[in-house]
Formats: structure tokens, sequence, C-alpha cells
């Protein structure tokens, strides 16, 4: 007879193992498979996030950032260094090693709270009384029973048409974070997050970066005059992005990597590459999962079709994150995994798409949460925007880095913050207190009148939001 448990979660990336947890928190006998493996074929919880995402690129970019620091900008504090030299393979290590933590640390969490954690992939093999039976796929198989069944089963990279990913010339995530030299040349397809974070990893390392882009505008779904002020530094730190071209052949040599692609100005262009990142976009990850066996649906993209509440076409079964509508975003998975599981127990479960906020972890980073100003004009919203450059915060200057600016959008009427974006030093903590101010209604002038600790680049905030009504403290 299989293990009966209420809850069987599929996936522990950041939606999964928060579903698996916050359910077992509530009361319930819970289950979390997830087949992920390290080196070792051990276990590795966490994900895309945790395993080849937001985790590993955050500890590339901080060791990159600190090796750009110490080569170019120490001098300017009176720290001399003498020659600066950078060891990839320690840089690798340290990713990892802060990756082997995390996974442990999930593996605890699931030991503390008592979920029982399945090392395999899980898929449905049929619907029976009063739930499911999932097989586990791992080193052993066997078959658990579910009365409640939760998909968070993530995403994978999508490779383009007729050219997969080998890992070794054509990276993916995975292989972008695993490189094991320096490449000379380096090629981007797409300027998205995961394109401008890696592009921005090597290129601090001596790498030549081109970064190329189908879109004939940068960063579209990005405030359009943060994204220009954000091209401006990428533009003056000697990253190169070619925006509106039409990419064609791709061709794997002994020398590495050949790209024919048009132009924005229809000319024919040839790039050649030690390595090629492809990073334009990502796919549901339903493979494996046996969808069919029990009517799952999915739509014309692949991904699991759910409700506002996040319940599938199948009574008990709901589906989080990656693999279904809505941003790929590893704190929305959270958030929608949290609601899951209350939901399950009965409770009102929340999640406010409005007030997701988004970061891009490059130097100078990007972050914003609500509309964007075009997004208001399309809508036909009357709107005061107000806008302050951190070349007049003096928090700013002394880190000597003032790039950038805080520009908040507010109702004509209400004063109601509807959108605050930002390009600059640490600004993915600053954006916070623009996701709890909306959270709960605010105007800008409250943001205004908050008192702001002095001097911190927060006050580029306040100053901003005094801007919104021509107002300005000028700190």
């Amino acid at each position: 007879m299989s293990k009966q448990f209420d809850v069987v979660v599929i996936g522990a990336g950041p939606g999964g193992y928060i579903a698996a947890i916050r359910a077992a928190q509530l009361g319930f006998n819970v289950a979390c498979i997830d087949e992920w493996k390290n080196a070792a074929g051990g276990a590795a919880p966490g994900g895309t996030c945790t395993n080849v995402g937001c985790i590993p690129s955050k500890a590339l970019l901080q060791s990159s950032e600190h090796y750009e620091h110490a080569k170019l900008h120490f001098a300017d504090h009176g720290i001399s260094t003498g020659k600066v030299e950078m060891d990839v393979a320690k840089m690798i290590g340290r990713k990892e090693a802060i990756v082997k933590q995390n996974n442990d640390g999930i593996l605890y969490l699931f030991k503390k709270n008592k979920v029982t954690f399945f090392h395999g992939r899980g898929s449905f093999v049929k619907a029976v009384e009063g739930g499911y039976e999932i097989k586990v796929a791992g080193k052993e198989e066997e078959t658990i029973t579910g009365k409640q069944i939760v998909v968070a089963t993530g995403s994978n990279a999508r490779a383009l048409p007729g050219v997969p990913f080998d890992e070794e010339h054509i990276l993916s995530n995975d292989g972008a974070l695993s490189l094991g030299k320096l490449p000379k040349k380096l090629g981007l397809i797409g300027s998205g997050v995961i394109g401008l974070e890696m592009g921005s990893v090597w290129r601090r390392l001596g790498t030549e970066v081109t970064v190329l882009e189908g879109m004939d505008k940068f960063l579209p779904a990005v405030d359009e005059q943060i994204a220009k002020e954000a091209k401006k530094a990428f533009d003056k730190q000697g990253l190169k992005i070619e925006l509106g071209v039409k990419v064609g052949e791709v061709k794997v040599g002994k020398k590495g990597v050949s790209v024919a692609y048009t132009n924005a100005k229809g000319e024919a262009v040839s790039l050649e590459v030690d390595k090629l990142i492809v990073s334009i976009g990502r796919t549901a990850n339903t493979n494996g999962l046996n969808a069919e066996a029990v009517g799952l649906a999915l739509d014309e993209r692949g991904c699991i079709v759910v409700d506002d509440l996040c319940k599938t076409n199948l009574p008990g079964v709901w589906a989080v994150g990656d693999v279904v509508r809505g941003p790929m975003l590893a704190h929305k998975a959270e958030e929608e995994a949290v609601a899951v599981a209350e939901r399950i127990a009965g409770q009102h479960g929340h999640v406010n798409f409005a007030t997701l906020p988004s970061v891009i972890y490059t130097s100078p980073e990007v972050a914003w949460v609500g509309r964007t100003e075009q997004q208001l004009k399309a809508d036909g919203v009357k709107y005061k925007a107000g806008t302050f450059p951190f070349l007049a915060n003096g928090r700013a200057r002394a880190l000597g880095d003032t790039t950038g600016m805080v520009k908040f959008l507010a109702d004509a009427e209400t004063d109601e913050i509807l959108g605050v974006h930002m390009v600059g030093p640490m600004v993915s903590e600053l954006i916070s207190e623009a996701v709890v101010a909306m959270e709960f209604k605010a105007s800008s002038e409250d943001i205004a009148r908050i008192c702001h600790a002095h001097p911190s680049l927060s006050e580029s905030t306040k100053e901003a939001a005094l801007a919104v009504d021509k107002r300005t403290l000028n700190f």
C-alpha cells in the first residue's frame, strides 16, 4: 500500500518548498518530491532559483563587483592593492559552496517542519478515491498518495530553434554560471535579466561582451526613462548592446561560435565569440509530469491552467510559480505557495500581482513596482511624476556611485502611488519601501512626510515623492 499524505508537493523550488513547509505548519501531513541533484548525485532542493538562478548569479555578481572595485576604484579611497587578479575557479567554487548551503538549509527546514522529502521525479499516475496517486522515480521507484496536490515544477530555459544547449559552447543560465575560465569574447542573445546579469559578471572580469536583442527598445517592460538611464550606464561600462537585430544561423566551430545576424540598419553582420549565452525566455516545465494521465489542463504555451486562486481544472490539484501564468519570479512563486497552503487549510491566502517588485541585479541595479509612465499614458490615467537623481544624494556621493535616479508616479487627483521605478546603487533594497506603501494605498505625500535617515540612499525616495508636487528638501 502506498504512503498516504494530506498534501503532496511536486517540485522543491521557491514555490514548492515554501508550499510544503507552510502546509506542514498548518498541521498537514506533507510530502515534497524533487529531482535536482548536486555533483555527487545527492538531493539539491531549491529549484532553478537556488541551483542555477537567483542565488548563484548573485554570488558571481558580488565576486565580480569586488574585483572591479579593487581594480578600478580602491585607489580613489587611498587603498593600494598592487596587481589584482581573479581566480575564476575559486570564484565558481565559492558560488557552489553558497548553493550547497542553501540546498542543505532547505533540507533542514523540511526536517524541522516534519515534511517528508522524496528525491526523484514526481508524476501523476491516476486519480484515486479521495486524491491522486503519484509516482516517485528516484534510485528506487515508489508510489505515494495525496489528498491535495501542489504542482511547482518551475521552468526551463528556452533554446533558439535548431540550436540546442550543449552547455559548452551554447549556454543556458546553467552553463553561464559554471564557466571554468574567462572567455575572451562572449555573446549573449537576449537583453533580459539573465543576459544583463551574466553579461555584467564576465564584462567586469575583462571579457568583451556583445548583447544581441531583437526588440528595438531596451528593457521594454521597464519605465522608458529608467531604461534609457540604465542603458547609458551599461554603454559607458563597455557592455555592447545591439537592439533590433534578427539572429540568423548559429554555427559551432573549433574556435568558438559564429552568429550571423541582421542589425537594425538591415546590414548583414557576423559575430565571432568563444561562448554564446542564450537568454530568450523560459518555458513551463511539465516534462514527465504525466498530466494527461489525470486530464490536467495545459494552455497553448504549456503552462498549467489555473484560476485566480491557483486552482487547476482538477479538484484538489493546485499549481504555483513558473509553471503557471504570470511573471516568472521566485518571490511570486513563494507568495502563491503560501496562499495555496492557506487556502487548502480553509483560510484566505492572498497575492497582489500589482505590487510584485522586479529587480535586475546589475550595476547600476534596476528595480520597479507598479505601472510605468507609458502604461499610464496608454490607459488614459491622469498622473503626476516626480524624479530625483542619486547625483544629488550625499550617501551616494560617499559610496562613489551616483548613477541613476528614483521616479514616483502618482494619481493626479488622489495622489495614490501608482508606480515607483529606480536605477542606481542598492535599489533592490530600496524598492521594498514602495511595495509596502502601495500595499497600504499610500500617497506620495505619505512617503514625503516619513522621516528617512540621513545620510541614506532612501532619502532619494523621499525626494522623488516630494518632487511629485514640485517640492524638494535638497539634501
